[in-house]
């Protein structure tokens, strides 16, 4: 294991803020009555668990729309009226670190953790699961913290909490598409980045077991544009698109891929669509955190002179 060790801790950084996201989208889905006092299960039909209107809203405000500053004004509300959800102090957590405030991050990591702990008597899979969360959350923490190379260590033994918690959670119901997405995609992410690793085996097995299928697909494409398989890349973005088509994340998702394919082809149409996916992305830039569309910015302005040197 330690011969992973300058790798797997820049995949952590690298990849928290997907990977948390997903540790959300599991407990939650798209079409909830808003005015239930009980939210609908995604996954189970038997023994739905309780998710509150708040964390709900949040996750929608995140995931259908792609608008951080309304999911900042719900989670505030879920931290206030359903305290004793691991997922708001998760999601608190993961906008933070998109935030780059690594202050609150240490703290809703913890918070994650220890409301995890205290759900698992009563949930045992969903206690176990968001234990699993807040470790790679406080895993994060240690790495912003200390860095790379002093951070390693730690960030390893945080890691291995994190399967500890995952095994555990599979103990309850190995079946269960909520561990199966959150597990599923650590697994992908893993598989994609390490040596002699099988991403194709963990993609199929992520598209067969995990739900709902629109943030399967868009995990896919990460997974696909990280393994430089461009064509497929765009195919799964495209696929969760018709879902999510206001989330100005995945246009720039999107642009991303066709940008690097069209460099790899020498494609200028390729860019040029990437070009206007940026923009696309860019029309809703208040919905996004400003280290986001700073981010947007540079590479659309990379991608648009790379269209006009093409053109000379």
């Amino acid at each position: 294991m330690t011969e992973q060790l300058p790798v797997l801790p820049k995949i952590v950084m690298a990849r928290l803020s997907s990977l948390a996201k997903v540790a959300f989208a599991a407990a939650l889905i798209l079409n909830i009555c808003v005015n239930s006092s009980l939210a609908a299960d995604p996954f189970r039909t038997n023994e739905p668990r309780k998710i509150g209107d708040k964390t709900e809203a949040a996750f929608k405000s995140i995931f259908e729309q792609g608008n951080y500053q309304a999911a900042e004004t719900h989670v505030q509300e879920a931290l206030t009226k359903e305290s004793e959800e691991p997922l708001a102090y998760a999601m608190k957590a993961s906008l933070a670190y998109t935030n780059q405030d690594w202050n609150t991050l240490e703290t809703y990591s913890k918070k994650t953790l220890d409301t995890a702990q205290k759900l698992i008597s009563s949930d045992p899979l969903r206690g176990n699961l968001y234990s699993a969360v807040g470790h790679f959350l406080e895993g994060a923490v240690i790495l912003q913290r200390e860095g790379t190379l002093s951070g390693a260590p730690k960030a390893l033994s945080r890691l291995r909490e994190v399967y500890k918690y995952l095994d555990l959670a599979e103990a309850v119901s190995a079946s269960d598409p909520e561990l199966n997405l959150v597990k599923g995609y650590m697994d992908l992410m893993l598989a994609v980045n390490l040596p002699f690793s099988n991403p194709e085996q963990a993609i199929e097995k992520f598209e067969k077991n995990a739900a709902p299928q629109y943030l399967v697909d868009r995990g896919i494409a990460l997974a696909y544009r990280d393994m430089k398989q461009y064509p497929q890349a765009l195919d799964y973005a495209n696929r969760a698109l018709k879902v999510t088509s206001e989330n100005p994340e995945l246009y720039y998702l999107k642009a991303q891929i066709l940008r690097a394919h069209g460099k790899k082809d020498k494609n200028t149409k390729l860019i040029q669509e990437a070009v206007d996916n940026f923009d696309k992305a860019l029309s809703k830039k208040g919905f996004l955190p400003a280290s986001v569309v700073k981010q947007i910015e540079r590479e659309r302005g990379k991608a648009a002179k790379e269209v006009a040197s093409a053109s000379k």
